[in-house]
């Protein structure tokens, strides 16, 4: 006896699987130029070696016979791949069917998905495209009932984050369930234009007399990359691939290792001379941050990551001399580098995922102090400010900070990290307090410049003599500031704390958990 009929059904049940929701619908799929799941698993993970899991799920109608009629596959295709030789479990939704509800769906396909990742402490990246295996109003007629939510298996994905990476790709429209799959992750992009993310989408919001809004409207890329809900955009489904890989290749395939090196070409002794010049002896006066980002760290290493919001603080990972590090910086561009709710909420994020997965953590620092004003108050920027200060000391990684130019107030400690003992060096820039002098002298000193004839002659003397206690060689020598650098040779000094730092890592767990 042959087995040759059940392998015949089984490539005939497969060619039914991989034909999605039908010629129609993939054509609609392009339509929008978007991709379908099938082409997305091959254009983001390594040439043949995606391994399909759960191919034949989906519904059967059968003849009276017993006989397949018809069938639908499930609308969530997962396995596992490589990508950039490394293992990964790959999961995502198929519009082609039903819109990526759980009409046509398996739900136990989506919790294996998100529990093979954690039992073999890989990556997990979700293409999500629809509401992410939620049901829609027709499934209440399908399933003969209403459920009440639970989000069965959601301990997992949140259980992902203390493991492995995970990275979420927002390529449709995303609502309900789908959302928060985007949004639960270490880093989420979102396509630009073809792409949008909502609660809930534009009927049920029409329905509670909330406004007849598109999706567009309600869920743009520009809004939710200015929002934190999602930390970047792509131009297109190509773009945010790559943003994906780029991003795992800092970081190591689980908790149980330390990051990966690389080979690096980029002299670690370089020096750049225009660092000699770049900060503005007025202090007043503006520079591009990112331009030492791009000076200090290996060339063409620095990765950012949201762009978009909190913009006042720069966080991304970089490399120095093949050794991955994350990193945050002032902006001196946006409110003077003063540190907002948004930026601090983006630098809580950092720091988490620092201690997660191991990264050493560089702050090159500008920081005037935490924004003041009206808005700022109202914003609880003191709450979120305080709370990224506790991520800091809370994350259990070496650190070291160069001082630019400005370090005042709260927030100008993240100089140093609280209860730690780390290298930490200044510019000659370096120029620090409390409080700015220029905010507070005519205060400190009311009562001698409204006894003086020549105010303003008086007010300049006493700026000029504290302008000369201010030094950054006066806290020097009271070993205040441990060390001042020739800024052309910052990237020397990074190098070898990075050594040193690599060297002192372990895999312990951090103290506190990765908060999304």
């Amino acid at each position: 006896m042959s087995w040759d009929k059940e392998i015949e059904e089984l490539r005939n049940r497969e060619q039914l699987a991989y034909a999605m929701g039908g010629p129609d619908k993939v054509a609609r799929q392009h339509e929008f130029n978007k991709l379908t799941i099938r082409e997305r698993i091959d254009s983001i993970s390594d040439a043949d070696t995606f391994h399909e899991i759960g191919t034949l799920a989906g519904v059967g109608e059968y003849s009276e016979d017993g006989e397949l009629e018809h069938f639908t596959p499930s609308n969530f295709v997962f396995g596992t791949a490589d990508i950039d030789r490394r293992p990964v479990v790959l999961s995502g939704d198929d519009f082609t069917v039903r819109g990526g509800s759980a009409d046509a769906s398996i739900a136990g396909k989506r919790q294996r998905a998100e529990g093979l990742a954690v039992e073999l402490r890989l990556p997990h990246i979700r293409l999500v495209d629809g509401m992410g295996g939620g049901g829609s109003v027709k499934t209440i007629e399908m399933a003969g009932r209403t459920y009440i939510p639970e989000v069965r298996g959601w301990e997992t994905v949140v259980t992902q984050l203390g493991v492995a990476p995970s990275v979420s790709l927002a390529l449709g429209s995303v609502a309900g369930i789908g959302a928060a799959r985007v949004a639960t992750a270490h880093y989420s992009v979102i396509v630009r234009d073809s792409a949008q993310m909502m609660i809930a989408g534009p009927a049920l919001v029409d329905w509670a007399s909330l406004g007849n809004v598109s999706k567009e409207e309600l869920g743009a890329s520009k809004i939710h990359t200015r929002n934190g809900a999602i930390d970047d955009e792509a131009g297109s489904e190509a773009e945010a691939f790559e943003m994906a890989r780029r991003f795992l290749s800092y970081l190591p395939s689980s908790v149980d290792e330390l990051p990966p090196l690389t080979q690096c070409s980029d002299d670690p002794e370089r020096q750049d001379e225009k660092l000699l010049d770049i900060v503005p002896k007025d202090p007043r006066k503006v520079y591009k941050m990112h331009d030492i980002l791009e000076s200090v760290f290996d060339e063409e290493s620095f990765f950012e990551i949201g762009r978009k919001w909190g913009r006042s603080i720069i966080t991304g990972l970089a490399r120095l001399n093949g050794i991955p590090v994350a990193v945050f910086a002032e902006n001196p561009r946006v409110y003077g580098g003063a540190w907002t709710a948004d930026a601090a909420r983006k630098l809580i994020r950092l720091c988490d995922l620092a201690a997660t997965f191991h990264l050493p953590l560089v702050h090159l620092e500008d920081c005037p102090g935490f924004l003041i004003g009206k808005q700022s108050e109202e914003e609880a920027t003191i709450r979120f400010g305080s709370a990224a200060l506790a991520a800091l000391g809370q994350a259990n990684v070496p650190f070291c900070c160069v001082v630019i130019r400005k370090a005042f107030g709260v927030a100008g400690a993240a100089n140093h990290k609280p209860g730690a003992h780390h290298l930490r060096a200044a510019w000659p820039s370096g120029d620090w307090g409390s409080l700015p002098i220029e905010g507070g002298i005519e205060v400190a000193y009311k009562a001698e410049l409204e006894a003086v004839d020549d105010y303003d002659a008086h007010l300049a003397k006493i700026k000029d003599r504290l302008n000369k206690l201010r030094s950054p060689f006066r806290s020097a020598e009271y070993f205040e500031i441990e060390e001042i650098i020739d800024p052309r040779r910052t990237r020397g000094y990074l190098c070898r704390w990075a050594k040193l730092a690599r060297a002192a890592s372990r895999t312990d767990a951090p103290h506190f958990w990765y908060r999304p």
